[in-house]
């Protein structure tokens, strides 16, 4: 079964061809860090154009790559949740107007959750139930997967995701864009117990993450407690590096503990990770270190299929069409995704909700 993948949720146009859900054929990424480089982040107007001009040269490139023509395919899968609201629109018109000039079967990826299916792509063996963990620039959301289609929504950020705040803060260092990886390099020369940001998390007895908080800290011991958001110059003596190692060993920190305390709860022994972050270099080193200690398995993807990709989509399409799930060309977008609602505060709904 051959399914091609279309993924346009933010600022990479991506196609992909895969094989049975775990045969990756062809996986094309046309990336946007140079237009948006000027502005220190996404710039949504800017993306949704990009888009236009990258998306047909894109398929066009993954079905060349792999060897396959528009009759060699079983159907279409193309992300439409979440994301920008211009960027998804621009893959999911290519998508049905590829659908109704073939007959092709389309169906619609939530791309969140297609993170975790990279996994099965790197040939990985994952064990059900298992934790995932996506954590992006848009999402940080943990999930308990009883099947590769059977999810539920453990925890989400409460505010910043994990990757804007990598961006933020690389940007309050001056260290670039896109964040992650450049605050990723600077924290090497650094020691990242020079300063002790906070810990933060979501409300008590919850698995939610909230990285505000630690944003804020950041900003204030950078440029003083009088400190604003936006321009400005920083305190005399601010070491970066050693502000960009602690910064990220809280990130990480608040991101470990929170998932392996999911895996303990939901009594799993295998925790996956997906979405851009999952890239980090000191994420990947706490994560296996700190799942071994507790006796979890701890499944890291691919690098290259980490951030958003075709390939991803295209698999979790297959599973998708596999069990009859289609989509008219009536699919329309949903640039944000419901999620459960928060625990409320009191004594009773807090200690109810922190037991296993």
């Amino acid at each position: 079964m051959r399914v091609l993948g279309i993924e346009t949720s933010c600022d990479e146009t991506a196609a992909a061809v895969v094989e049975d859900g775990v045969r990756v054929l062809s996986n094309v990424v046309a990336g946007q860090e140079a237009l948006h480089a000027p502005y220190g982040g996404v710039v949504p107007e800017v993306a949704g154009r990009a888009h236009e001009a990258a998306v047909v040269p894109a398929i066009e490139r993954a079905l060349r790559d792999a060897g396959t023509g528009l009759g060699d395919l079983d159907g279409i899968a193309v992300t439409n949740r979440p994301g920008l609201v211009g960027s998804l629109l621009v893959g999911v018109q290519a998508a049905k107007s590829l659908a109704l000039a073939t007959g092709l079967p389309l169906v619609g990826v939530n791309h969140v959750l297609a993170h975790a299916h990279a996994n099965l792509l790197g040939g990985a063996d994952l064990r059900f139930p298992l934790v995932a963990l996506v954590v992006s620039g848009g999402p940080t959301s943990l999930y308990l997967c009883r099947s590769p289609l059977e999810e539920e929504l453990l925890g989400a950020t409460v505010d910043d995701a994990a990757g804007e705040a990598f961006d933020k803060v690389a940007a309050l260092l001056d260290l670039g864009f896109p964040g992650g990886p450049a605050l990723d390099r600077a924290s090497r020369d650094g020691d990242p117990a020079a300063v002790r940001f906070p810990r933060t998390r979501g409300a008590p007895g919850t698995l939610d993450f909230s990285f505000s908080g630690l944003k804020t800290a950041v900003l204030y011991h950078v440029r003083g407690q009088d400190a604003r958001p936006g321009r400005g110059r920083n305190r005399p003596g601010v070491a970066v590096a050693d502000v960009a190692a602690s910064f990220q060993e809280a990130l990480v920190d608040s991101l470990v503990k929170v998932t392996l305390e999911a895996a303990r709860r939901a009594r799993v022994r295998q925790v996956v990770l997906g979405g851009g972050v999952a890239c980090n270099r000191r994420l990947r080193e706490r994560m296996a270190a700190d799942g071994a200690r507790a006796g979890v398995q701890v499944v890291l993807p691919e690098p290259r299929l980490c951030t958003d990709n075709g390939a991803m989509i295209a698999a979790l399409g297959t599973h998708l069409l596999r069990i009859g799930r289609r989509d008219g060309l009536d699919l329309d977008v949903a640039p944000r995704l419901l999620r459960r609602p928060s625990v409320k505060k009191g004594p009773a709904r807090r200690a109810a909700a922190a037991r296993p």
